[in-house]
């Protein structure tokens, strides 16, 4: 009979102290940082269950804990991504107005903006005079207004 696994059962976010002993690491896109009852694996192979409230939105370097006090740092896990640049702080804040109406998730930073690959939106910008590049790096969007993106608000399981 094949060993399994036990499933460890995540409910909890807790706040980071230098003291806290993690015991696992689990790496997640943007949209899977969004689900708040989902099943992952650790990176270290290890089966994770996340039970946590709806509309939770993990960032990286949360920490999350079991019920029997198992902790796991979460950790943004690179993915394809486009790098918005500009020559002038003004465009890059135009961007970012023209990319918040579409309600784009976008990771703003006082250099870049970060959104998720489209070539539709690509060509808009780069019809904008903005250096865009194609990466794989961790991305975090903004949550939003209050708290939560529109993806956040879907039931994610």
């Amino acid at each position: 009979m094949p060993f399994e696994a036990v499933i460890t059962t995540l409910t909890q976010r807790l706040t980071a102290t230098s003291e806290t002993a993690v015991s696992l690491t689990l790496e997640l896109t943007a949209d899977e940082r969004t689900r708040s009852r989902h099943r992952f694996d650790s990176t270290e192979g290890q089966p994770v269950y996340l039970q946590l409230p709806r509309g939770t939105m993990l960032r990286d370097g949360d920490l999350l804990q079991s019920d029997d006090g198992f902790v796991v740092r979460v950790l943004a896990k690179p993915e394809p991504v486009l790098t918005v640049r500009a020559e002038a702080e003004r465009h890059l804040l135009q961007a970012a107005y023209h990319l918040g109406n579409r309600h784009v998730p976008l990771e703003i930073q006082p250099a870049y903006l970060r959104l998720s690959p489209d070539p539709v939106l690509r060509d808009m910008l780069e019809q904008r005079g903005l250096q865009v590049v194609e990466e794989v790096q961790p991305f975090q969007p903004e949550t939003g207004a209050y708290g939560h993106s529109h993806e956040g608000m879907r039931a994610k399981g």
